[in-house]
């Protein structure tokens, strides 16, 4: 299928993974325990049961910090990227990858998060990835903070709810642009900051347990929050004083909802979502709390406990790019109660009748993405860059090859929307699609669950070569590279 492109120029194709969930070497050369090495695999749950999926409890956390095991925890064990970087960067220059978002992990420069001096290992691996990288011009896009805090953090400090880890993430932040700028000049704050409520362990560090009650662990999750808004403030501003040229964005899961009929309080509920969902981008592109937020907090008796300059720094210190990820819709509707429901990476939703559903409970729309990008762009004027999107779907390796056609759909009729944005006048930076080769799951910790263009040889508990192998997708999305979109 070939359209015209109205991609621009320079326009960053490229590919997404996370620290957490491709290097594996959890425990080499220094690096400490985070937040994801505790992540179980949960084989008897419903893969659709994303809250199950993600919780640590209390007790999970002890026993996992006594345990050196692999294969119920797999991303200790990831994809082996931290061996084999080379090798799949180079898989990633024959596709034509312009762009590579990666996030760098804290625990390999700051094992515990409270260290006074960084691991020179941890700095080593990633000066030499990112030397790699420009070798081979691929432009780095680096996550700060991907879902891979210190653990000792939350055992400590009570993850982010405690003022401490700003002055330590920033410590952090800094030692990065001191070692990486030369290399690095798109930056990523927080990974979908907006997943506090979804899954706060993760997120913030916060472990719902602790808490006398749902209302004291929601206000321990806002305060967590306002802690990574400084921190993203401060490090936008470090980053800007000590890298020549850095351009610093903002990470939202873009969690679009309709209503599901013309029927205002169904039009009123979708809109509230929206506009919760806006909310954390709204601080890190304007400078401040949104007053529906304030009205919201007020009504709730939630006082957030700033320090003098919190709000000046939040208002001096802005991004300068919107990123974000898309995966699917939602519907809203006063009587959901009694309907169809489907599962998601994000939350329970009504069935949407017109769209198609994944394996894993997602529902398929293209022209949402199209939706997002308008409305991203109207509200914000500032430059999009789509970071995560793609399919996790069932990939069977057959005599060394993949034939995933489904794939293949699923991104053809994405970038067809994407393209059509750009035709409107939404100004974007680039596109990098989700697991551009198989990783570990996020939610599930599973590897069966394929995102890649590139198939990774292992299978949920960890066995298998761990050799590469290139999809039907691997070639097509080469092709779309070297056309800038045209040929789809």
């Amino acid at each position: 299928m070939s359209q015209k492109s109205y991609f621009p120029k320079g326009f960053l194709w490229g590919g997404a993974i996370a620290a957490n969930q491709a290097e594996g070497a959890w425990n080499l050369d220094g690096k400490g325990m985070s937040v994801a090495d505790v992540a179980m695999y949960k084989p008897s749950l419903d893969v659709k049961d994303y809250v199950s999926q993600w919780h640590v409890s209390p007790e999970q956390i002890e026993e996992a910090m006594k345990s050196n095991d692999t294969r119920q925890f797999p991303k200790r064990r990831g994809v082996d990227f931290y061996h084999r970087y080379k090798e799949d960067l180079a898989l990633f220059s024959e596709l034509g990858l312009k762009s590579l978002r990666i996030s760098i992990a804290w625990t390999r420069l700051y094992p515990q998060g409270t260290e006074t001096t960084p691991n020179q290992a941890g700095i080593d691996f990633y000066q030499k990835l990112f030397k790699e990288m420009r070798r081979l011009k691929i432009e780095p896009i680096v996550t700060l903070s991907h879902y891979e805090m210190p653990l000792y953090l939350v055992n400590h400090y009570d993850g982010w709810v405690s003022r401490e880890l700003v002055t330590l993430f920033v410590r952090y932040a800094k030692t990065c642009f001191e070692n990486f700028g030369k290399y690095v000049k798109y930056w990523l704050t927080f990974n979908e900051i907006d997943s506090v409520f979804r899954h706060p362990f993760t997120t913030v560090g916060v472990v719902e347990e602790k808490y006398q009650s749902k209302e004291e662990a929601e206000a321990a999750i806002y305060q967590a929050l306002h802690h990574q808004f400084v921190a993203s403030s401060l490090a936008t501003k470090y980053a800007h004083e000590m890298i020549p040229g850095a351009q610093v964005g903002c990470m939202l899961t873009r969690t679009l909802a309709y209503p599901l009929t013309a029927n205002p309080e169904d039009v009123l509920l979708a809109q509230r979502h929206n506009r919760d969902n806006y909310f954390y981008s709204d601080v890190q592109v304007f400078g401040e709390y949104p007053l529906f937020m304030k009205a919201y907090l007020k009504e709730k008796n939630i006082q957030i406990k700033k320090i003098e300059g919190d709000d000046a720094i939040l208002k001096q210190y802005t991004v300068d790019f919107v990123s974000f990820s898309y995966y699917m819709s939602m519907i809203k509707s006063v009587n959901e109660e009694s309907m169809e429901k489907v599962g998601g990476n994000l939350i329970t939703s009504v069935k949407n009748p017109f769209l198609a559903t994944s394996e894993w409970g997602w529902q398929v729309d293209p022209v949402g993405l199209r939706i997002a990008l308008i409305d991203l762009y109207d509200r914000y004027r500032l430059p999009l860059f789509v970071v995560e999107n793609g399919i996790g779907s069932f990939d069977t390796l057959e005599n060394g090859s993949i034939h995933d056609s489904y794939r293949i759909d699923y991104f053809s009729k994405h970038f067809e929307q994407i393209n059509l944005a750009c035709k409107e006048g939404v100004e974007m930076l680039g596109y990098t699609s989700w697991g551009c080769m198989d990783i570990v799951s996020a939610s599930t910790s599973q590897m069966s669950k394929r995102y890649g263009f590139i198939y990774v040889d292992a299978d949920d508990w960890g066995n298998g070569t761990y050799d590469r192998f290139k999809k039907d997708s691997f070639y097509w999305y080469q092709k779309v590279i070297e056309t800038n979109g045209a040929e789809l």
